[in-house]
């Protein structure tokens, strides 16, 4: 009787761990349907980049056209080649580099990344049932990093594009590609974050994922569990060139405005404000009286930019057209996708009080077109020398107003050690800036610099905008450890 209690109790213990496996089971995801249903539309894209140039001889080598000089040649080419071709010239070699598309149209329409076909002479795309065609390329936009290619043919399968806007943190996604050269590999993985900025990239708002992705997947979708096309996947965060869990795609909202482009007039075309920005810190927060840190806040204007009559240094944009701005990063998506032309209206903190300006959007010009701040010798000031705040300070002359391009502007020579400096180190003022900006006014003198220095509140934060290697930056200094220099 014993016994079989024994075995009742076994075979119940048995066949709950059985449920258990399947209950379990039933909660994880079958991506075998989505794949057989969608694979075929993604390809794989070889490319091939010839040889622009042929070099010039090695020093020494002079190649004429006399039985002597081309016996020289051969003697030269034996005695001392190291892979040279005859007469000393370096043998040329095609270049080769693989990836990963997807077929967005029945009649021959691929999307991939633009760094996949960069500078290809020829671009051929092996389809699923082993077929290569030869593709032409219709379009490529460096800064969404997103190509497309046609190449002929008919009724080829298509893949659908979902909203990459809809995607939810912790969503299941999969990506189809060509990891290493080897075809319609599948890897899985969800949804690490969305709206991620990357230093490079400036107009895409990237989905993270956890989802293997290696050299070869660049190009390939992105699937949602409804296999719907989410994202195209683009980067890897990698401190060894392989996949360490961090994946980055382009979200396909984003890469179907840019598809319609390239289709319709073979570029892109993006709004563009014409100023520099930065994040906005816990501390640049306080001191321009936001409650939580979020904006972007602008540091420069470019003299010839949509924006010169309307933003100025020391603004902090709000919402543009209609939409928050959450962090700095978000405001060159936003911007870059509206349309040309269109008026909008931009909310911003200015001086403490929030308000709403309204202009005309003008087309971004190219990488070539843009004027980025050059790197300036540190200027000659003249000889008389203040100090602020533990700054050894001083005046710039006209000649270094003019190299850096600058209306005002206090140069900082030194910065005492001790408690006397320790402000201006916390804030992260270094020997060589340009003081150009103290609680939302322009320096143009030492004194004034004084004069705003002497009626700060104690344990409040306030905004110094200060040039470096051409670059303009607000750091924060905190009122209670500034000492004023008695003179």
């Amino acid at each position: 009787m014993l016994f079989v209690k024994r075995i009742s109790v076994f075979l119940l213990g048995f066949l709950l761990s059985q449920f258990s496996l399947i209950a379990n089971a039933a909660e994880l995801p079958d991506f075998t349907t989505l794949v057989e249903k969608h694979s075929a539309a993604v390809v794989n894209i070889s490319t091939t980049t010839n040889p622009k140039d042929r070099k010039s001889l090695k020093p020494g080598f002079s190649r004429g056209n006399s039985e002597k000089d081309q016996m020289l040649d051969e003697l030269m080419r034996r005695f001392f080649d190291r892979g040279e071709g005859a007469g000393g010239y370096p043998v040329e070699k095609e270049t080769h580099s693989l990836g990963s598309g997807f077929i967005v149209s029945k009649d021959g329409y691929i999307v991939t990344n633009h760094h996949v076909i960069v500078g290809a002479d020829e671009i051929i795309v092996k389809l699923n049932d082993r077929r290569e065609l030869v593709a032409k390329l219709v379009g490529s936009d460096k800064r969404s990093d997103v190509a497309l290619l046609k190449v002929e043919a008919e009724n080829l399968p298509v893949l659908e594009t979902g909203s990459s806007e809809a995607l939810k943190v912790g969503e299941w996604v999969i990506a189809i590609g060509s990891p290493f050269g080897f075809d319609h590999s599948v890897t899985a993985g969800i949804v690490s974050a969305k709206g991620r900025s990357l230093p490079s990239e400036n107009y895409v708002p990237f989905i993270q994922t956890d989802v293997a992705i290696n050299p070869g997947n660049s190009g390939g979708p992105l699937f949602n569990m409804k296999g719907e096309v989410v994202g195209i996947n683009s980067q890897i965060y990698s401190r060894t060139g392989g996949f360490m869990g961090v994946s980055f795609a382009i979200p396909v909202d984003v890469a179907k405005n840019v598809v319609e482009q390239l289709k319709n007039k073979g570029k892109v075309s993006r709004g563009w404000l014409g100023v520099y920005i930065q994040e906005v810190t816990r501390e640049l927060a306080l001191s321009f009286g936001l409650d939580t840190p979020h904006g972007a806040l602008i540091v420069d204007v470019m003299k010839d930019g949509p924006a010169k009559d309307v933003l100025k240094q020391g603004d902090i944009v709000l919402e543009f057209d209609g939409k928050f701005v959450r962090n700095a990063s978000a405001l060159p998506v936003l911007v870059g996708s509206t349309p040309i032309e269109k008026a909008v209206d931009i909310k911003v903190r200015r001086g403490g009080i929030t308000q709403t300006l309204s202009l005309k959007l003008e087309e971004l010009p190219s990488d070539d077109d843009v004027k980025k701040p050059a790197k300036k010798e540190e200027p000659k000031p003249k000889k008389k020398i203040n100090r602020v705040m533990g700054m050894e300070l001083a005046i710039l002359d006209d000649a270094a107003k003019e190299s850096l391009d600058v209306e005002g502007g206090i140069l900082v020579k030194n910065i005492k050690s001790g408690k006397e400096g320790s402000a201006a180190r916390k804030a992260g003022i270094e020997r060589g800036d340009i003081l150009l900006m103290f609680k939302g006014e322009k320096l143009d003198s030492i004194k004034r610099f004084e004069e705003l220095s002497k009626d700060l509140v104690s344990g409040q934060t306030y905004a110094i905008l200060v040039l470096r290697e051409g670059s303009a930056r607000f750091l924060a200094l905190k009122a209670e450890e500034i000492k004023i220099d008695e003179k």
